[in-house]
């Protein structure tokens, strides 16, 4: 198990419930560092989590920073040869560190590592770039495979292993996103350069879901909906922007910015308040990226 000794896990927290992150550490092994990166002004869970886990590192931001910037200052800590990207909802399994360790004492030529589910499928976890290639992978993805590592183009960032002897720039993500779609970009950035980018089904984790922040509060909560469909439509066009054209993301979003038009106009007219806020910030999201506006839409959370 000396591997584990290079490893540091990174945990990016928002006002995170207690339990959900408890419920990651104890899924973590002892023989990894772990630093947990609060992305606001003060961690509240600070003196539990520290009684339970002393060896804890935790630090906050001062501020919503967003997950590629959380990520970067979580990053800019580490110490070890490698960094494990860790949303604050994942649950690893119990053989998990066991296969992470055999695989990094047999492969050293990689950048990143992702993970796979383990029960619930809430999205591919891995892919390319390639639709073509990535159908065939999609209709292959449940086969048995002896191989522990398959070579793709993206992997999800909920849990994903970065060889930090491979990134030269303190700042791996770029942190002009928000939120969404900031590691597919990392991982364009890497396989444009002749990177090599795995997934693995011996690195399974439980991931619960938009669970990094659960508030209790009804408004927090629809705030937090607007800010989500925002940034997923604004990265969304960001991303093909930076990595194609300005003239293709105008093709691959055009569909989604007349649809957001016209959802939110319907919605409106019928007085259906909640589907007309969703569709009202994805159209706000799409059109201040178009016009070349900075991710800047964050409501009253701070």
């Amino acid at each position: 198990m000396k591997e584990l000794k290079k490893i540091t896990a990174v945990i990016l927290t928002y006002k995170t419930s207690k339990k959900t992150i408890l419920n990651c550490l104890k899924s973590l092994s002892s023989n990894i560092s772990i630093i947990i990166v609060e992305n606001s002004k003060n961690f509240e869970h600070k003196q539990i989590i520290k009684k339970k886990f002393p060896k804890i590192k935790i630090f906050c931001t001062g501020k919503n920073l967003g997950y590629g910037k959380g990520n970067n200052f979580g990053l800019s800590k580490v110490k070890t040869d490698y960094a494990l990207i860790l949303n604050p909802d994942i649950i690893c399994e119990n053989s998990f560190f066991n296969g992470l360790s055999k695989i990094i004492k047999i492969t050293k030529n990689f950048d990143i590592i992702g993970c796979q589910y383990s029960k619930d499928k809430i999205s591919l976890p891995a892919g390319f770039f390639d639709y073509k290639k990535n159908e065939e992978f999609i209709k292959n993805f449940d086969s048995k495979n002896s191989n522990p590592l398959v070579k793709v183009d993206w992997v999800k960032g909920f849990s994903m292993l970065l060889n930090l002897k491979r990134f030269k720039k303190k700042k791996i993500f770029d942190e002009k996103f928000f939120l969404f779609f900031e590691e597919i970009d990392l991982c364009k950035n890497i396989i444009n350069k002749g990177g090599k980018i795995f997934t693995s089904d011996k690195l399974k984790v439980h991931h619960l879901g938009f669970k990094s922040a659960s508030p209790n509060d009804m408004k927090i909560k629809i705030e937090i909906e607007n800010i989500k469909n925002w940034h997923w439509m604004w990265s969304s066009f960001y991303f093909y922007k930076k990595n194609y054209s300005f003239l293709y993301a105008c093709y691959k979003l055009k569909g989604k910015f007349l649809k957001s038009f016209i959802k939110m106009i319907f919605y409106f007219l019928i007085f259906n308040q909640k589907l007309k806020n969703k569709y009202y910030f994805r159209f706000l999201g799409i059109l201040n990226s178009f016009i070349g506006n900075d991710s800047k839409f964050r409501g009253s959370l701070k």
